[in-house]
């Protein structure tokens, strides 16, 4: 059973290879909530997410011969990250199994990082599959990815740093996969500051530790799809999931779109680059996805910041749109000289900027005497669109819009 003494170990073990994180007050975030919104940003851990600390802490309790025989383990990349460097660290031969389509800059940082890469299956629990295989067939130490109480122990650590730089919080919140971070976090939060509610948060494709309290027995999903692979995991872990029945307050979810917008205002406004599980929590706090009152203390727990530079396109362009700060468009003019002219007269009245256009005489989809117009554009925001779409529909156009 884990409980704080055992996390206090780890965090003995773990002081060396991790860093302790910062914990800063958030201007911006508590003039949005009314609340007071202190960000922990493990996005600045060494390997860019938590995951180094469970993993320093596994390895750290290893016997000889088991460090001898190597390890291997599963995972969509933070966790493989931090098994590859702990690993390297302690002398300890390292095989990742990481999904097929797995973000290229965490495969890359893990091999960096002395670990040997095999691409399996279509999801963590696929690559789990073929992780478990290898341990069969080479005798190797398997190193789950947060259903093991080392593990949580070393994500526990994170939950005595935010004790100690707030000892007054009133409500953290973390994101949960699988369930490793937030049942370590909980036991070190409730254990030492019982009446500090933890709120655990899943993104609403991959929301198995959600379901599973509802019915109070572990679920499995057939899959998932959400923008935060951290988190995306088919079911709740065995080892997790009693604390998550023990110690979460709440476990509540949030959109893709929230996500989303989230990571754009960290981006714009803090200068704090997350991936989509490290905006889990604060995307809960600005969507009220939980209640809290005027001034409350809240600590989001921002797990990790490995985002993949194509998917941050995506996912940057999302949060845009959502935000009313992207429009995509198309439209069809007469095909005679002045029809754009005419159209873009709208535009410059709205002060609407374009980023690209695209006018097609080709197309199948209009006569042979229009042409058919995308448009990509920079707003102001919801009531600029709103305002703009008015526009162009009361002069005739009939406009789609694509994002």
């Amino acid at each position: 059973m884990l409980t704080l003494a055992d996390i206090l170990e780890a965090r003995e073990r773990v002081r060396e290879t991790s860093r302790h994180t910062p914990l800063e007050h958030s201007h911006t975030y508590s003039s949005m909530t009314d609340a007071d919104v202190r960000l922990k940003l493990e996005n600045f851990q060494r390997t860019g997410a938590f995951k180094i600390r469970g993993a320093t802490n596994r390895i750290a309790t290893l016997s000889r011969a088991e460090k001898d025989a190597g390890v291997v383990t599963a995972s969509a990349g933070n966790h493989a990250q931090g098994v590859a460097l702990a690993a390297t660290r302690s002398g300890v031969d390292s095989k990742i199994v990481m999904p097929e389509h797995a973000p290229i800059s965490k495969v890359k940082a893990t091999k960096n990082y002395g670990a040997e890469v095999v691409l399996s299956g279509r999801d963590y629990n696929e690559a789990a599959d073929r992780a478990h295989e290898i341990e069969r067939e080479e005798d190797r130490t398997y190193v789950h990815a947060f259903d093991d109480e080392d593990i949580m122990a070393g994500q526990g650590t994170i939950g005595l740093e935010i004790l100690e730089d707030c000892p007054d919080v009133e409500t953290v919140v973390v994101p949960i996969g699988g369930g490793g971070l937030i049942s370590g976090i909980a036991t070190a939060i409730k254990e030492r500051r019982p009446e500090t509610r933890v709120i655990g948060v899943q993104a609403e494709g991959a929301s198995s530790a959600a379901s599973s309290l509802e019915k109070g027995e572990r679920i499995s999903l057939d899959g998932v799809d959400t923008i935060a692979d951290g988190i995306a995991t088919r079911r709740v872990g065995e080892h997790t999931f009693p604390y998550i029945q023990e110690y979460v307050d709440e476990v509540v979810t949030v959109s893709d779109s929230e996500i989303a917008v989230t990571l754009v205002y960290l981006l714009e406004r803090s200068k704090t680059l997350v991936e989509g599980a490290g905006a889990v929590p604060l995307a809960a706090v600005l969507s009220e996805s939980f209640e809290y009152d005027a001034g409350e203390t809240i600590v989001p727990v921002l797990s990790g910041g490995n985002i993949d530079l194509n998917q941050l396109t995506n996912v940057v362009v999302r949060g845009l749109v959502e935000t009313g700060r992207y429009l995509k468009i198309r439209t069809v003019l007469k095909d005679r000289p002045g029809a754009l002219e005419d159209l873009l007269d709208i535009f410059t009245a709205h002060r609407a900027n374009i980023y690209a256009i695209h006018h097609d005489r080709t197309s199948r989809e209009v006569e042979m005497s229009d042409t058919e117009v995308e448009i990509e554009l920079e707003m102001r925001g919801p009531d600029h669109v709103d305002a703009f779409l008015s526009d162009l529909r009361e002069a005739g156009y009939d406009v789609d819009i694509l994002a």
